[in-house]
């Protein structure tokens, strides 16, 4: 992964040094973007275990507009409720992802039908599509067959992966009816059973070495 920015190159070789930071986007409209607050933590320590990272744990948040974004190749949102992105903030984020930054969109339950025009409005020339389970996203270190874990019931549905692709390069992933963050959590928030929280945390790596490898 490199970030055309000057500012940044990443790749799984520069995993040990210097320590990385992952990112969480905030953005307005009233959704609860810190909906999550320790899962991306947990996420970086099971990526240090698991994948030899060197994550900092301390996780960085970002704003839509800020050049901030273009310093980290791993943007995570997440919520509830409503996403709104000023034009300004729809050109920086579109302008981040095409230089080669990644955006993972993980519905906390509630949040599909205000992130999918959000997200129109920063590539109105692309659709969601589902990517398939044989995609590498989904065969990382860890595979899943089946595609995205289940963790937590929401309306009940199977759990969908989509994709944003742009000039043949996934540069969002949207999880959706699964709740990937959720089960990043530590244990006492959810009380998610271990086998549930580490596919979780599996899912998740996957996720971060599909995109430091691409």
């Amino acid at each position: 992964m490199m970030l055309l920015t000057g500012m940044v190159v990443v790749t799984l070789a520069s995993f040990r040094a210097p320590s990385i930071k992952l990112a969480l986007l905030k953005y307005s409209g009233g959704g609860d973007w810190y909906a999550n607050p320790t899962s991306l933590v947990n996420l970086a320590l099971f990526c240090n275990k698991n994948l030899n990272t060197n994550f900092d744990p301390s996780y960085e948040t970002v704003e839509v507009g800020s050049a901030n974004l273009f310093n980290h190749a791993f943007v995570h949102m997440t919520g509830h409720g409503n996403v709104v992105f000023s034009n300004t903030e729809a050109a920086n984020l579109r302008n981040y992802l095409i230089a080669g930054g990644f955006l993972h969109i993980d519905d906390n339950y509630g949040m599909d039908p205000f992130i999918r025009p959000a997200m129109k409005k920063v590539f109105p020339e692309l659709e969601f599509i589902e990517l398939p389970f044989n995609h590498g996203i989904y065969h990382q270190k860890f595979d899943f067959p089946g595609g995205l874990p289940k963790i937590h019931k929401h309306d009940d549905k199977a759990p969908r992966g989509y994709g944003l692709i742009w000039e043949g390069r996934l540069v969002c992933f949207y999880s959706f009816e699964c709740d990937l963050g959720d089960g990043w959590e530590d244990r006492d928030v959810h009380k998610d059973p271990e086998e549930i929280r580490l596919k979780a945390l599996k899912m998740g790596s996957n996720l971060i070495q599909y995109v430091f490898r691409t």
